[in-house]
């Protein structure tokens, strides 16, 4: 009797080589759920602070790292800690400012196959693998978000705020842009194309406001919380555990 020998094709064989997917997946959610934890509970004591984002390819000489330099400065001296991605470019601004006055400098650094390396101006830094937990936890611990011009890491964190704030999934806070020249493009379009053709309400351009002058953005975010307090209220940490 001629036994028949039979050959897998490569991907199933692969597949049968492979370390059982499930168990990798459940380690997997372990460790975003590690991540989550410590940013609980290292971050625990910053309020308030306020995130700054931009470029991570502005040179050290270039205005826009001046500028964030200078506004990290004086939020950090006003009382509020100050978060940057931790990487070069303008989060190193950020955290050389910040860590240069009197509140906590930080950085949530994530690890990327290039570009992002931590820079050395962090009192507290933390490591993040996954992008996503990485968002959830500038949310959590931000009360307001300061753009400054950047790429599309920049414009992502800027589109996520909106989106959240617009669906009511977090509280209104403040969202500003710096650099009307570098901003007014991108305005513009959100004008005459999102809110023309129905895309987003009229009232959605207020999410947003322009300051160009480090101490008005720092004015301004005392301002929206003149008649409330700088902490979430019951219900709105509520809401932010359902991110």
């Amino acid at each position: 009797m001629i036994e028949r020998i039979v050959k897998l094709p490569k991907a199933a064989a692969s597949t049968l080589d492979a370390p059982d997917s499930t168990a990798r997946e459940a380690w997997h959610l372990l460790g975003i759920m590690s991540e989550f934890v410590e940013a609980t509970d290292r971050l625990g004591n910053i309020a308030p602070a306020v995130s700054i984002f931009g470029s991570a390819r502005t040179a050290r000489d270039h205005r826009y790292f001046e500028l964030a330099e200078r506004l990290a400065r004086l939020l950090s001296d006003a009382g509020f800690s100050v978060i940057s991605g931790g990487g070069p470019g303008i989060m190193e601004a950020c955290n050389k400012g910040a860590h240069e006055g009197r509140s906590p400098s930080v950085g949530l650094n994530i690890e990327l196959p290039r570009e992002q390396f931590g820079n050395t101006y962090q009192d507290i830094s933390l490591a993040f693998r996954h992008f996503f937990a990485r968002k959830v936890t500038f949310m959590r611990f931000s009360i307001a978000y300061v753009v400054l011009p950047g790429g599309f890491g920049t414009l992502d964190e800027l589109s996520e705020a909106l989106t959240l704030m617009q669906t009511g999934k977090i509280r209104r806070m403040p969202i500003i842009l710096v650099g009307a020249a570098f901003w007014g493009g991108l305005l513009h379009w959100i004008s005459d194309r999102l809110v023309s053709e129905g895309m987003i309400n009229p009232d959605d351009l207020s999410l947003m406001q322009v300051i160009d002058e480090p101490q008005k953005v720092v004015d301004a975010i005392f301002h929206h919380y003149e008649k409330r307090q700088f902490a979430p209220s019951m219900a709105e940490r509520d809401t932010l555990l359902n991110l």
